[in-house]
């Protein structure tokens, strides 16, 4: 699935300046506007779409740069746009549009689910305000965030969005060691912590923000099984062995040529959940989950897949340190359970699936 113009050069804009900077983010928030493109124009953003956003997140990827846009301008972002209250919207959006502000959506329990009816947190009225205990896990840029978003179960039974100072009392956030290094996950705490409510029943904008945040997160995958399967090649045509380069065998010939179409499938998924994501919108869609799921498990199996080709072909080099290919496989394995196993994914595409 073949890039827009627009899109090839937002690619090449985003890849240039990660060349150039070893820590893009601010860069690339003041000179391309990367966490307000997903983001209305009349809240700061560019308007764009999450296709946009997946060609950004597809270029973090190649290189796995450390970069907050998943978690505050996709997950975050989303919840917020989709709760259908403008006055949060006005007062949250702007700050991230620009990259001012990192956002957190704090929500799963320790399990890991990200289900909408198994939230981490408990909200209950304290004589006219809100009070929220309990802790989520996986927490994306949770420690360093500035605006933190909270999805509680009310006694009501519903759950709802709560809006908390990230720094008040009662909120105890730890940054938590992960396989991959270059993805910041933080554990958050709340203890009586006071929560402003914004928007009503928040099922529907979590499994929305849930949904945005796996095409997204496919992007990512397909990014940098791109990125790892071409240093392979590179590696597989100037290795040297038995007097000629080891690219030259046809048996390894034959393993790139399998990855070769496992990673363009991937990112031509990737790139059409994103499309459909996009003319959809954060209406009701009922292809919207599954398709996300699937985009989600195939990227996540497909970047598995070709990280640990990596290793093999680059034989013992592979398994150093100094290498970069434990990299590429450590963030395939953290990110196969980032937003749900692919196991649970294809038990609601199955589950979906069987109801029609």
């Amino acid at each position: 699935m073949d890039l827009t113009v627009e899109r090839r050069d937002l690619r090449d804009a985003v890849r240039g300046l990660i060349a150039r900077d070893t820590s893009p983010w601010r860069r690339l928030c003041d000179e391309i506007g990367v966490a307000g493109l997903a983001i209305p124009d009349r809240y700061g953003g560019a308007g764009a779409g999450l296709a946009e956003i997946c060609v950004v997140m597809e270029e973090l990827g190649r290189n796995l740069t450390p970069a907050p846009l998943l978690g505050s301008a996709v997950s975050h972002a989303s919840a917020v746009q989709a709760c259908g209250d403008a006055e949060a919207c006005e007062r949250l959006l702007p700050a991230i549009a620009d990259g001012s502000a990192i956002a957190a959506l704090a929500w799963t329990t320790r399990a890991g689910h990200w289900d909408v009816a198994e939230v981490g947190y408990r909200a209950r009225d304290a004589g006219g305000r809100w009070e929220l205990d309990g802790e989520a896990h996986y927490v994306l840029d949770g420690a360093a965030a500035d605006i933190l978003l909270i999805a509680a179960s009310a006694p009501d039974g519903s759950t709802g969005l709560f809006e908390v100072d990230p720094r008040g009392d009662g909120v105890a956030r730890a940054a938590v060691t992960a396989m991959d290094a270059s993805r910041d996950l933080a554990v958050v705490r709340l203890t009586g912590a006071p929560g402003r409510r914004i928007g009503g029943d928040a099922a529907g904008p979590l499994a929305f923000a849930r949904d945005q945040a796996c095409v997204a997160l496919s992007a990512e995958q397909a990014g940098a099984a791109k990125r790892a399967l071409e240093l392979t090649v590179g590696h597989l045509l100037t290795r040297v062995q038995f007097g000629q380069v080891i690219g030259g065998f046809q048996a390894l010939q034959h393993r790139a040529a399998d990855l070769y179409v496992l990673v363009e499938s991937a990112r031509s998924l990737s790139r059409a959940a994103a499309s459909a994501a996009d003319e959809a919108g954060a209406d009701s869609d009922p292809d919207r989950g599954p398709r996300a799921a699937a985009a989600k498990v195939y990227c996540s199996e497909v970047l598995t897949k070709t990280a640990n080709e990596m290793i093999q072909l680059h034989g013992a080099i592979g398994i150093t340190w100094e290498h970069r290919a434990h990299r590429y496989l450590k963030r395939a394995h953290g990110g196969r359970y980032l937003f749900g196993s692919p196991a649970r994914h294809l038990a609601a595409i199955a589950a979906n699936l069987i109801d029609r």
